[in-house]
């Protein structure tokens, strides 16, 4: 008889046991954390307003990408990777995650948002967390499957911190790894790291942006009388999502489209960055605006199209979402640094503000739901978006949000903003995937199968 049979308090002792363990290990690391990521969100809030006052910093724009380009090329070397290095890490332990990869990633965020690159902030605290997980893991002499919990505590920390929202951390930080599965021995880790990382970001007093959703009138009809929702309003949440899916699509084959065209086209990599800068400036010419820069979330003058302002009727223009979407893969793809996400909630809830006046659906509910599911298809996370919307938006919608996040998974299809994510269970079943192949391995499969079609036709 083992030890195990012997007692039946030895497995819940094992349990308490590794519960006290992580929990020792992972609240300073997200303190740590908590902190840097707080000190990120108040640089970045001061060099965006700073922008606002001083308009001809736009004008150093390539200057500022060509200032990236040698900083990585110099000092930030693999960390140029970014989040696809931390998914690395995690699917399989490696060269590992390096030191310099937080403050390398912090500088050069504030440095695209300071001379208005549009890009995000989800992927500086996402390796700001991962980094300083992986140096707390080394410290601690971790490896294996416990260097994994760790980074994957890192992620949730670094992600629950700088949007307020830790559940949505947790949840996300263990299903963007792999698409179709997700590992549930790291979300303990996951839920504290996230929960201590965001408190931490709070006790700083750093606050969040706070969004609202008008109260929302059903109609009456005599199925809805059997029914605890509107089922015309849901008719009309599934055709919406089905756009914002689309638009994930769009949007993640753009960056990727973008960057690989640069690096066919142009010998000298450093050139990249100054056309990226050079394009963003003639785009705001073109508009006449600077509505598009950075983040999206702070007006620059009244009246400005921001995420705020699209949750009302009149605070998008029709096309502010494919602006916005040309604004940030332009910047992305050319080697400005920062995040997705923030750029993909301004594109969803601007493009929901526009589809709710096309389909005569709620302006405000179909802003968040934008917001939400736009970041789920691109993402492949609808799990944690919908939770992300009921802690942004209460939980009053969380079926449709639910809906609205499944949908856009499903209609983004085989594609995501990060080329690292395995696919454990692809979205349509009979495509003929193999096990745990990367988004990138698959994309690159897919071209190569497609030259060799258009060989034999050609040959034909």
């Amino acid at each position: 008889m083992t030890k195990s049979q012997s007692s039946p308090f030895a497995a819940h002792f094992a349990i308490v046991k590794h519960l006290f363990r992580w929990t020792i290990i992972t609240i300073p690391v997200a303190l740590v954390i908590g902190s840097i990521v707080a000190f990120f969100l108040w640089l970045l809030s001061a060099a965006i307003h700073f922008r606002f006052d001083h308009k001809w910093l736009l004008y150093l724009l390539p200057l500022a990408g060509l200032l990236i380009h040698f900083i990585y090329q110099t000092v930030g070397k693999s960390s140029e990777k970014g989040n696809n290095l931390i998914m690395d890490q995690i699917h399989e332990e490696g060269g590992g995650v390096p030191k310099r990869m937080a403050p390398v990633i912090l500088f050069t965020t504030i440095i695209t948002h300071l001379f208005g690159g549009s890009a995000g902030r989800e992927g500086t605290a996402v390796q700001i967390g991962g980094s300083i997980a992986a140096m707390f893991g080394k410290w601690l002499k971790l490896s294996g499957a416990d260097m994994r919990l760790i980074l994957t505590a890192g992620v949730a920390a670094g992600f629950g911190a700088v949007f307020g929202t830790p559940l949505t951390g947790a949840v996300f930080a263990l299903e963007v790894i792999t698409i179709g599965r997700i590992k549930y021995d790291a979300l303990f880790p996951a839920l504290i790291a996230a929960v201590v990382g965001d408190i931490t970001v709070g006790a700083w007093h750093v606050k969040h942006t706070q969004y609202h959703i008008d109260i929302v009138t059903h109609s009456v009809n005599i199925v809805n009388n059997y029914l605890h929702f509107d089922l015309l309003l849901l008719g009309k949440v599934i055709i919406a999502s089905a756009a914002f899916g689309l638009a994930s699509l769009l949007f993640a084959g753009m960056v990727h489209e973008i960057k690989a065209v640069c690096l066919k086209v142009f010998k000298h990599k450093w050139m990249i960055p100054v056309l990226g800068g050079l394009i963003i400036i003639g785009l705001t010419f073109i508009n006449g605006k600077p509505d598009y820069l950075s983040l999206g979330v702070d007006a620059e003058y009244h009246g400005a199209v921001t995420i705020p302002s699209a949750f009302s009727a009149d605070g998008a223009d029709t096309w502010s979402w494919l602006w916005k979407t040309i604004y940030t893969t332009v910047t992305l793809g050319t080697g400005f640094k920062g995040g997705e996400v923030t750029p993909l909630f301004y594109i969803g809830a601007t493009m929901g503000n526009t589809l709710a006046g096309l389909l005569n659906a709620p302006v405000s509910l179909f802003a968040a739901l934008g917001f939400i599911a736009v970041f789920a298809g691109a993402t492949n996370t609808p799990l944690a978006c919908t939770f992300m919307g009921i802690e942004l938006f209460g939980g009053e919608y969380a079926l449709l949000f639910a809906v609205a996040c499944f949908t856009a998974y499903f209609f983004s299809g085989n594609s995501g903003i990060y080329g690292s994510q395995k696919i454990a269970v692809p979205k349509i079943l009979d495509n003929d995937y193999p096990t745990d192949e990367s988004l990138a391995g698959a994309a690159k499969r897919r071209g190569y199968m497609y030259e060799k079609l258009k060989k034999y036709r050609f040959k034909k």
